[in-house]
């Protein structure tokens, strides 16, 4: 009999911390990783939405991914970054606690996601890696912005 051979690999994600808990994106859709910078606030944007900034020429929109998964608020410190990502073919800003590392994960620490973590409803999920002695929640960037959202958000970069 054939043994049917397990799906190898990894994922390369970076890690970021929102309030206590860990999460990951994957690496190639993250441009950069900034120190928080002076935002611009638009008037009737969604409340996540803190604003934009001029990023090396480019008007980019910044979302607090806190108010995004309505998550307590605190005060933003000097480890508090954005991180620049890809969602389609727009470049928002996350604002995140703080951006730790890159890892490897294998695929298959990789888990379906439970219906909601910390949180953070299901939707917005890809996945959760078991690590050890850690637990890795992964975005899935393309469900955190609805098309209505991007479609708003791009109009502000335009």
């Amino acid at each position: 009999m054939l043994e049917q051979k397990a799906i190898v690999g990894e994922v390369k994600v970076i890690v970021f911390r929102l309030q206590d808990e860990e999460y990951g994106v994957e690496v190639q859709q993250v441009k950069a990783i900034e120190k928080l910078e002076h935002i611009t606030r638009v008037p009737r944007t969604p409340k996540f939405v803190k604003g934009v900034i001029n990023l090396r020429g480019v008007v980019t929109p910044i979302i607090d991914l806190r108010k995004r998964f309505e998550l307590e608020e605190s005060e933003y410190s000097d480890s508090t970054r954005t991180i620049i990502v890809a969602v389609g073919d727009l470049e928002v800003g996350l604002i995140v606690d703080a951006a730790n590392d890159v890892i490897d994960i294998p695929v298959d620490a990789i888990e379906p996601p439970p219906e909601v973590v910390g949180g953070v409803e299901a939707a917005y999920l890809r996945g959760v890696a078991k690590l050890d002695n850690r637990l890795l929640i992964l975005l899935n960037l393309d469900k955190v912005l609805s098309t209505e959202e991007i479609n708003q958000l791009d109009a502000l970069e335009g």
